[in-house]
C-alpha cells in the first residue's frame, strides 16, 4: 500500500434539514478525480464523523468507494474512543472495499501511552486492512508519543500516522524512529510542506477541498524535493490555510464549499454554520487563491 501526495479529507454534504446530500457527494467525488487529488479520506473529521450515525457512517463510507470505483484509493475515517466501535466500523469499511482506514486517538476518555498501544493493536489484530494512525491532541485531549507510534509500527497492517500536531520537532521524530516505508502524512496543512520536505509522504488536507489541483502540485513539488517551488506553491495557498481554520473544522470549508457552487448549507448540530463576521475573510482567501 503507498498511497502518497494530496490525500482530501472530504466533507460530507449535506441538505438543509441535516440528511446526507448523496448527489452532492457523487459530484464531490468527480470533481477531485477530475482536479487530480490523489485519495480521498471518507468520514475523517471534516467528513463530521462525530455527528454521523454509524449506519450513515458506514453508509457514506460505501457510497465514496462505490463512486470512486477504484480510480483514486478510499481511506476509511473508522476511529472512535471505544476499541469495539472501532473494530466494527473497520470491518465495514473493509466488507465495502476500502483500500484503508484512518483511525484516531481515542478522543475524550485520556488513555494512557499503553491503552493507545493496545487499542490500537487490537483493531489491526481484528481487522486485515491497511490501518493509518491519526494523531490530532487539539481535537482529542489524547496524544500519541513517537515511541508508541514506533512499537505500532511494527505491527504489519498499520502502514502510517496523520500527524495533525504541526510541530516538525515531533514529525522529524516520527519519521526517524520508524522504518522508511512507514508512512507519515501531515494533518496541518500550513506545516504540510515542510514534513514533505523532511520525507513525509503526503498531506491528508483540509485546504484540498476547495483547492485540489493547487493542492497536487504543491504535494508533487514537495515529494520531489523542489522545496523553493514547493514552498511558493505553499505560499500561494496560504490564504486559505488560515481562512479554513477562523471557526472549527469542518464550518469554514463547508461555507467555502458552498460558496463555490459545490455543496448547499447543511451542517448538523452542535456545528452551526459560518458566523457572518468571517464571510468577507473566507470569500476573499477563496477569490485569493482564485477558486471563486
Amino acid at each position: 500500500m503507498n498511497i502518497t501526495g494530496s490525500i482530501v479529507a472530504l466533507a460530507t454534504p449535506m441538505k438543509a434539514d441535516g440528511s446526507v446530500d448523496w448527489s452532492s457527494l457523487d459530484h464531490l467525488l468527480e470533481f477531485h478525480i477530475e482536479q487530480g487529488t490523489n485519495a480521498i479520506v471518507a468520514v475523517g473529521t471534516t467528513g463530521e464523523s462525530a455527528t454521523l450515525t454509524i449506519p450513515e457512517h458506514k453508509a457514506v463510507i460505501a457510497r465514496v468507494v462505490e463512486t470512486s470505483n477504484g480510480r483514486v484509493p478510499v481511506i476509511a475515517g473508522t476511529g472512535a474512543n471505544s476499541t469495539q466501535e472501532a473494530v466494527e466500523l473497520t470491518e465495514a469499511a473493509k466488507e465495502v472495499g476500502a483500500d484503508a482506514c484512518l483511525l484516531v486517538t481515542p478522543y475524550y476518555n485520556k488513555p494512557t501511552q499503553q491503552g493507545l498501544y493496545l487499542h490500537h493493536k487490537t483493531i489491526a489484530e481484528a481487522v486485515n486492512i491497511p490501518q493509518i494512525l491519526y494523531n490530532v491532541p487539539g481535537r482529542t485531549a489524547c496524544d500519541m508519543l513517537p515511541e508508541t507510534v514506533e512499537r505500532l509500527a511494527s505491527i504489519n497492517n498499520i502502514i502510517g500516522i496523520k500527524e495533525a500536531t504541526g510541530d516538525m520537532e515531533r514529525a522529524r521524530a516520527v519519521i526517524e524512529r520508524c522504518d522508511s516505508d512507514f508512512l507519515v502524512y501531515s494533518g496541518d496543512d500550513e506545516t504540510a510542506v515542510e514534513l514533505m520536505l523532511m520525507g513525509g509522504k503526503g498531506s491528508i488536507s483540509v485546504t484540498a477541498n476547495v483547492a485540489p489541483a493547487a493542492l497536487a502540485e504543491m504535494c508533487r513539488l514537495a515529494m520531489a524535493g523542489e522545496a523553493d517551488a514547493a514552498r511558493a506553491a505553499n505560499d500561494k495557498l496560504m490564504p486559505i490555510h488560515k481562512a479554513l481554520f477562523v471557526e472549527a473544522n469542518p464550518i469554514p470549508v463547508k461555507w467555502a464549499l458552498q460558496a463555490m457552487g459545490l455543496i448547499g448549507d447543511g451542517i448538523r448540530l452542535p456545528l452551526t454554520t459560518l458566523s457572518e463576521n468571517y464571510h468577507d475573510e473566507v470569500r476573499a482567501a477563496l477569490q485569493q487563491v482564485g477558486v471563486i
